[in-house]
This record gives C-alpha cells, sequence and structure tokens, in this order.
C-alpha cells in the first residue's frame, strides 16, 4: 500500500475548529500539560493526529506566547512512503515558519520480545528527550487521541493487566511528554482538518493486520462500538477514573514504603513481616512489586507469578525462606524479610523453606523451568486446537494437553506436600490423595519430594511424567489448549 496524502472537501464553516480548540486548552488546564511562556517540543509523524496537535498549538502560539519546535523521525522502513511523509512535514513547517528537526535512526538491534513498531518507538522517545534538552524545551507533545486511548486500554485488557495497565496512557509524563489531545477523539480529529482543509499522510503500516494494536483497531474496536456507540469515550473516561485510583494507591504504597521498609546504604532494604501480613492484599502485592521493581535496571514491575509467589511464601508460618531471584535475593529469617542486590540467575527462581528444603518455581506461558530434582526440563505452552490435534489428542508420560479455559494463572512447578489431593485421569472423576497416589505406583517415600507437580490456582493439572488430572483435560469443545512436556537435562544420566 502506499501512502497518501489526504485532503478533505470542506464542510459548513461551524464550530468544529473552535470546539477543538476549546478541548485542548481545557485538557491542557485541568492537567497542568503546560503554561504560557513554555517550548514545546512537538512530535509530528505527518499522521492526521500529529498534523491536527501542531496546527492547534500554533494557533495558540501567539496568546499564550509559546515557542513550538516540529521533530519528525524517519526510520526509512518504508521506503519512498517514508521520505514522502518527511517532506511532507517539512512543506508543512515551512509554510508556516516553524522549525523542524529531522532525524533518520539507524534502528539498533531490537530486545527478543520487541517488535520493530516496539524499537522505533523506543528510539523516537530517546531521540526527542535528547532534543528537547539541546533545544531547551519545557514539555513533549505527542498527538495521542482517545482512540488510541481505548485501543491501549482493551490491549492491557487483553493481556491480563492489573489497574496500572487498565489505567491507560497519563495525560502527562514524569519524562515531561505531554498528550494535549488525549480526550478528544479521532473522530474530533478528521472533522477539524476537513474544517480547515488540512492535508495529512497515512501510514500503510497501520493498515497491517500482523500488528497486534492494528488488530485491535480494525477487528476488535469496531465491534465493540457496534455493541457500545460510545465506547471510545467510555473507556477512555474509564482509564481517567482507574488512573486516579491507581495515583492514590501508589501514594498509600509510597508512604507505606517509608514507614515499613528500611534501606542501607548497600541497597538492602528489610521489612517486618508481621507489618506485610496484616495489610489487605492488595497492598501486599503493590508493597512487593515495588521493592522489587527498585531493584531492576530498566524500572519494569515483576509479573504477577514472580510477586504472588514471593508473597505468599513470606506469609507461610516458616521461620526460614530463601528467593534467588534475577536481579534480587530475598530471604527471611526470624520476622524479617530482606532483599539484597545482584542475586543473579534466569527466569526461574527457588524458594527453600527451612528445613523442608521444598522447590518452588514460577512458570509463565510459555516458557521452560528446570527441576533439579529429577534432572528435568518442564516447558510449557499455548496451542490452538488444530496444531493439538496433529500432535494427537492421548497425553503420555511426557506430554500432557490441557483445556486453558478450564484454570487460570499462575502457574507454578512445585513439589508435593502433605494433604495433596488431585483427580487422577482414568478414575471417572473420583479424587486420591497424592500420598496415596504415589503409594499405588510404587514411589519410594524419600522420592517423593523430588517428583514435580504443575500446578494453579484450581489445583494440581499434572503429576509430571506420571498422571494429570482429570478436570483440565481437553474435551471435544475445548478450543484453547496448554500443552506440557517434560524431557531429561541433556547430558544428564536418566
Amino acid at each position: 500500500m502506499v501512502a497518501e496524502t489526504t485532503i478533505m472537501k470542506p464542510q459548513s464553516r461551524s464550530a468544529a475548529r473552535p470546539a477543538l480548540l476549546a478541548k485542548l486548552v481545557r485538557t491542557v488546564r485541568q492537567n497542568q500539560l503546560f503554561v504560557p511562556g513554555h517550548h514545546l517540543l512537538v512530535a509530528v509523524s505527518g499522521g492526521p493526529d500529529s498534523i491536527a496537535l501542531l496546527s492547534l498549538l500554533h494557533r495558540l502560539a501567539p496568546s499564550w506566547r509559546i515557542t513550538l519546535t516540529a521533530v519528525h523521525c524517519n526510520y526509512g522502513l518504508r521506503g519512498a512512503e517514508s521520505d514522502g511523509d518527511e517532506s511532507f512535514v517539512s512543506a508543512f513547517c515551512s509554510e508556516r515558519e516553524l522549525t523542524l528537526v529531522v532525524h533518520r535512526p539507524t534502528l539498533a538491534k531490537r530486545r527478543k520480545r520487541s517488535s520493530v513498531q516496539a524499537t522505533a518507538r523506543d528510539a523516537r522517545y530517546d531521540f526527542m528527550k535528547q532534543v528537547a534538552r539541546e533545544v531547551g524545551a519545557d514539555r513533549i507533545a505527542v498527538g495521542h487521541t482517545a482512540n488510541d486511548q481505548a485501543e491501549t486500554v482493551l490491549m492491557w485488557l487483553l493481556r491480563g493487566a492489573g489497574m496500572t495497565g487498565l489505567a491507560g496512557m497519563p495525560y502527562a509524563r514524569e519524562d515531561g511528554i505531554i498528550r494535549p489531545l488525549l480526550a478528544a477523539t479521532r473522530e474530533e480529529v478528521v472533522v477539524y482538518l476537513d474544517h480547515e482543509r488540512l492535508a495529512y499522510r497515512r501510514d500503510s503500516s497501520n493498515e497491517k493486520p500482523l500488528y497486534h494494536r492494528n488488530r485491535i483497531r480494525q477487528e476488535l474496536l469496531p465491534v465493540v462500538t457496534q455493541l457500545s456507540p460510545a465506547a471510545v469515550r467510555v473507556l477512555q473516561r474509564q482509564a481517567d477514573l482507574l488512573r486516579e485510583d491507581e495515583r492514590y494507591l501508589e501514594d498509600v504504597t509510597n508512604t507505606l514504603t517509608r514507614t515499613i521498609v528500611s534501606r542501607d546504604s548497600s541497597g538492602v532494604q528489610r521489612v517486618d513481616r508481621q507489618a506485610l501480613s496484616v495489610l489487605p492484599v492488595a497492598l501486599q502485592r503493590r508493597l512487593v512489586r515495588a521493592i522489587l521493581q527498585s531493584y531492576d535496571e530498566e524500572g519494569r514491575a515483576s509479573s504477577l507469578n514472580i510477586v504472588e509467589s514471593v508473597r505468599r511464601v513470606f506469609l507461610k508460618e516458616e521461620r526460614r525462606a530463601r528467593v534467588a531471584l534475577k536481579q534480587v535475593l530475598v530471604t527471611l529469617d526470624q520476622g524479617v524479610v530482606r532483599f539484597s542486590p545482584g542475586a543473579g540467575g534466569d527466569r526461574s527462581y527457588q524458594i527453600d523453606l527451612g528445613q523442608d528444603k521444598r522447590e518452588i518455581c514460577a512458570i509463565s506461558v510459555p516458557s521452560m523451568i528446570s527441576w533439579a530434582g529429577t534432572n528435568q526440563q518442564i516447558h510449557v505452552q499455548r496451542m490452538a486446537r488444530p496444531a493439538v490435534d496433529e500432535l494427537g489428542r492421548s497425553s503420555s508420560q511426557e506430554l500432557a494437553l490441557f483445556d486453558a479455559d478450564q484454570f487460570s494463572e499462575p502457574l507454578v512447578v512445585r513439589a508435593w506436600k502433605a494433604g495433596d489431593r488431585f483427580f487422577p485421569y482414568g478414575m471417572k472423576g473420583k479424587s486420591k490423595k497424592l500420598q496415596d497416589f504415589f503409594t499405588d505406583m510404587k514411589v519410594p517415600r524419600h522420592a517423593r519430594r523430588k517428583v514435580p507437580l504443575l500446578v494453579a490456582p484450581q489445583g494440581i493439572l499434572w503429576v509430571v511424567g506420571m498422571r494429570q488430572d482429570e478436570r483440565f483435560t481437553i474435551r471435544d469443545g475445548t478450543t484453547r489448549c496448554m500443552v506440557a512436556s517434560v524431557h531429561n537435562w541433556v547430558g544428564e544420566k536418566e
């Protein structure tokens, strides 16, 4: 698809322009995005949202005494189309006598889980911050709208995010990035461009269904809007409400951190377990996540699997415990939880509970962990039903097939403990104590704690390598599957 420069036909001269301008000013004032006299760096791709933003700020500049500098990044990812975007933005700024900074970066090798779009976005933001420092800009304005917010909320909802993700994008970030059009819909933007007869560019990559956000924009959001015509506004307002709640809870967490968490010069943090245990569960999770996040080099929050496993371990009536995470070592000793930096490790982690020597490994889907007790690697992944049917419907000692809609996460791999019970496949819905199952299978007592169990919040999914729970097996109506397999470590003796 070749990019097009679109010029909308003029409609009657209505109040469309002042309405959108008034909405932008109201958003700026309510959220204190900038004040008269500020210097704004404006990101301009050439698309409708960024062109509308620059045009509106240009109209506002004389009365607010604001200085504008436009910045455009040309990654060359779309060849002549990318160069056309640059030429269009250059002409647009030249007509208005606006300073334009053009950047043609070479994208660095992206991280394993990063898309080209995500890598380009990170590079663009880094460059804009650099330019802002060089020109003395007070804020960096980007053209996200309410539609972008609605897409973001839906995307995070489908990922199973908590309140932080569902709160969407803020009007202003701590690093000076602001979103003056976040309260305006894309339709309002197009009406404004139509009224002013302003041309803009269309990015062909926004039409490709291979990007997750594009599919939400093109397939999911239209269906949601059919069910609720005001869906974009509802999702945008919901994000605003959740953001206020999130801000309050973050303030509470920060206060708790200052109150019950001590930190020494070496970066070790300590918290009294009793003080943690009396908090509501929501604050327990937030406090644990905040402490763990302080040790991450990129400031990323730990997954729910990690946070929940750490929290649950330290709420148990154990005298001693030890959790080795990638960047922090967490220990419990005499009622004090200690977080020490620089533990090292990989995605899995070990939890040692006193004399019990029981190992617990959080396992996300998809991923693989190593289980030392049996010298095995356990791998889990999601798979569509047709692909599972190609594997064959029958499970085996090395392979277990599950209906992914019958259980939830987080999943852990752990050892047997007293009282464990499950519903062995083939027993027609009858439950059995795991201790009795081991006896029937002639597993020696000394070896029982070495056998790994794949466990969901709803119960034991699989006694790994032996028997899976009948409640979670695939059925005729199963569409979403999880496949678990176990293999001996390469180079290890069986």
